[in-house]
């Protein structure tokens, strides 16, 4: 406590409440290939709807990385994805004399907060690709009813724009015309369905910089645009040099357009302008499009996930089955790195889809990943499903089934269970399998390292292993274990951060083991480990330890192990015979 120096009485709390934190199990995270959105970017999405919002529909060349997406979102509703932007991939612009790739916000407001790239280009579509091809821009920034009366959109507005009152209130000469309306169109009808549908309006905004709404808001049109657009960025003002203003007047302060001839903002060429944009490119995909994507998600103080599945790795995408394999082993090595997650993969299409398929071929392909990680997953297959969308049957691949029956496993029991078998391992949207192991072929893929996806008549679809890729013979050789260390490693390291810059004496090790020693109790009393030990003292905080600042605490898990492998034995005893003489005997 304070040391007083007059007589007097010095109140504090310690907290000693501290406990040890649930931490999450069931986010996934993958990246993918997508027609429209954020790109480079993790998107928090929680349904197959929030999935559309953000991404847009999917067409043929999208629909393997959206409906793996939408499969991890039947089984959970905490996903981060990451979409892969494309090389020359290039966003719709207001005129085809120039190429700009905007991936998404946080690169528009580094790159172009407070400076225009290309003077010659007004606005972009607001993400890659061809999508954007399909809008266009409107804009009446004319106060002359004549001029806003002519205007195609008059009609969505209840006047022509005029002066903001904002603007009015400057004080010396008077400032006019900052106001302009602009309007967003759907010209091709690819984003709404209906060629020249409105998708947004905005009244009222302002050419200057600094002009303000009556709560205080910007109501500069560029900013508004970056605020709420959901379809365009703001790339340049139009050319509105004027020898009576001394310059350029459009973005400018009020003030400055006070101090320049007539303080009015002129509008040459834009009292009722429309704006076709044009020049969108989706790019072509190479295994640097994903593994550059991969890498947002690596840093788990940024993201916390639990989950990454790989998708089809850019098999859609036309990336040769090498290629394919660089990707998979991306996802291998970011979870072998984070150690907090584990990443599913599933073989390549040609391993399972036509007559190259074969337990062999599969085999082939794990043996082909570099990584031996405990933290990755590998299934047996393809399944073959109805694409909704574009009322199509397609073949997915499997692993982001596999985690979300990990995610189902959480919701129904807890992360330490196995996620295979009838009981919590059935999986879902499935038309049919594209290889359907038999037991002899389960047998090669198991033996392999692959966990086989079954169909059994009358039982459904279901994944029936559950093996990690870890190269050894271990117990972090099983989904269940692994997830269970992940579980008690992330929470327990968590807890220990309050034990940070204590003093490693008698008094913070017995804490540390009483904040343990509890959680690990009601792990056990969930069946997720058989027996525990918890050691922080001076056994292992020796004097040397201490005196390096360090702090040890040692914790001895047995975890639970799953039932892969039954045995029935039916034993005939003659009725003359008493069991107790031969129960044990066989």
């Amino acid at each position: 406590m304070a040391f007083l120096v007059s007589p007097g009485v010095n109140t504090s709390e310690i907290d000693l409440t501290t406990s040890v934190p649930a931490v999450g199990t069931s986010t996934g995270a993958t990246v993918g290939l997508f027609r429209w959105g954020p790109a480079n970017s993790v998107v928090q999405v929680s349904s197959e709807s929030g999935l559309v919002e953000n991404f847009f529909t999917p067409d043929s060349d999208t629909a393997v990385s959206f409906l793996s997406a939408a499969n991890f979102l039947a089984y959970g509703n905490d996903l981060r994805v990451v979409r892969a932007l494309l090389n020359n991939a290039n966003n719709a612009l207001t005129t085809g004399s120039a190429n700009v790739s905007i991936p998404n916000d946080e690169y528009y407001f580094n790159t172009y907060g407070t400076s225009a790239p290309n003077a010659s280009v007004s606005f972009t579509a607001r993400f890659p690709g061809t999508l954007g091809n399909s809008l266009k821009v409107s804009v009446c920034a004319n106060s002359a009813t004549a001029n806003f009366n002519a205007w195609a959109y008059n009609s969505l507005f209840d006047g022509p724009p005029g002066t903001s009152t904002y603007a009015k209130k400057v004080t010396g000469r008077s400032v006019a015309n900052d106001e302009m309306h602009i309007v967003v169109v759907d010209e091709d009808g690819r984003l709404s369905g209906v060629a020249n549908t409105v998708l947004e309006r905005f009244a009222n905004l302002s050419k200057a910089s600094d002009a303000k709404g009556d709560s205080g808001e910007s109501i500069y049109y560029k900013e508004v645009l970056y605020r709420n657009s959901k379809y365009i960025h703001w790339l340049g003002h139009p050319d509105a040099t004027n020898a009576t203003t001394n310059g350029n007047t459009w973005g400018v302060t009020v003030a400055t357009a006070n101090a320049r001839g007539t303080g009015v903002f002129y509008t040459p060429g834009w009292d009722a302008t429309t704006f076709s944009l044009v020049n969108g490119a989706d790019g072509s995909a190479t295994a640097s499009s994903y593994t550059n994507a991969i890498d947002l998600l690596a840093n788990k103080e940024v993201n916390d996930i639990s989950l990454l599945f790989a998708g089809d790795c850019g098999d859609s995408a036309g990336l040769s089955v090498s290629d394919q394999l660089v990707v998979a082993n991306k996802y291998l090595a970011v979870a072998d790195a984070r150690k907090d997650c584990v990443a599913f993969v599933s073989p390549a299409n040609a391993n399972v889809v036509g007559a190259q398929a074969s337990a062999d071929a599969i085999v082939n392909y794990r043996n082909a990943l570099t990584s031996a990680t405990s933290y990755g997953v590998m299934d047996s297959g393809w399944k073959y499903q109805y694409d909704k969308y574009n009322d199509a049957y397609r073949y997915v691949p499997l692993n982001a089934d596999v985690a979300g029956l990990c995610v189902r496993t959480d919701l129904q029991r807890d992360p330490w269970f196995s996620p295979a078998g009838l009981n919590r391992g059935q999986i879902r949207n499935v038309v049919r399998l594209a290889f359907n192991p038999t037991s002899s072929e389960r047998d090669t893929l198991y033996k392999g390292g692959v966990n086989p996806v079954v169909s059994f008549p009358g039982e459904g679809v279901v994944l029936f292993g559950d093996k990690t890729l870890q190269g050894r013979p271990s117990a972090f050789d099983r989904i269940n274990v692994r997830r269970l260390f992940i579980v008690l490693e992330k929470a327990i390291s968590r807890a220990a951060r309050s034990s940070l810059f204590e003093f490693n004496d008698e008094f913070t090790r017995a804490q540390f083991v009483a904040l343990v020693e509890p959680f690990l109790r009601d792990v056990q009393g969930r069946r997720g480990i058989y027996d525990f030990r918890v050691v922080c003292d001076e056994t292992n905080n020796t004097p040397a330890v201490v005196d390096r600042n360090e702090f040890i605490g040692d914790i001895y898990i047995k975890p639970a192990r799953s039932v892969n492998f039954i045995q029935l034995n039916f034993v005939a005893v003659r009725s003359g015979v008493a069991f107790d003489e031969i129960v044990g005997r066989f």
